[in-house]
């Protein structure tokens, strides 16, 4: 019975924070790509973290995308979120920081409480999937990180992430 638990916590949870609106289509998830430090725990290495520089591996990809003055996971980004809360649980060593971001518009207090919301929600899913909470520290950067700095939609998307860094790469 425990076993049948679990999961329908989480996954009733995961559906709590779903957009309720009919738009399916969204920013998805990306791959950092280059800057990314290399990454490194202490006893721990082989496969579990050459997975996270494997382009091919999804734990390469760090953001999850959020809409226009929301906090709401969206659908695409819970495979992201599951496979790196998997990675922390079967590795209780490691460490994440999540950074909550925004675009430029609003003002800088607004951004940076929206920007702790969607870091907070972020490791929130982590740990209802089984990481524990002092591998995970949450806090916001607001709009002081932008990947683009045009003043377009599309670069505006780009800018409202989570982004999930470990021990080595923060």
């Amino acid at each position: 019975m425990k076993k049948l638990v679990l999961p329908a916590l989480i996954a009733l949870t995961l559906a709590a924070c779903s957009s309720t609106g009919t738009d399916t289509a969204g920013a998805s998830v990306e791959d950092r790509g280059a800057g990314v430090a290399t990454v490194t725990a202490p006893g721990m290495s082989g496969s579990g973290i050459a997975a996270l520089t494997d382009p091919n591996n999804i734990l390469s990809k760090r953001s999850v995308f959020f809409d226009f003055d929301s906090y709401v996971i969206k659908p695409e980004g819970r495979p992201l979120i599951e496979a790196h809360a998997r990675f922390l649980v079967q590795n209780p060593e490691m460490r994440m920081l999540v950074q909550g971001n925004t675009d430029e518009r609003g003002s800088r207090e607004y951004n940076l409480a929206l920007g702790q919301k969607r870091a907070d929600v972020v490791k929130q899913a982590l740990m209802l999937l089984g990481a524990r909470e002092a591998q995970i520290e949450s806090v916001s950067l607001g709009e002081e990180k932008p990947r683009c700095d045009d003043r377009t939609e599309t670069c505006y998307a780009e800018n409202r992430r989570g982004d999930m860094l470990y021990s080595g790469e923060f």
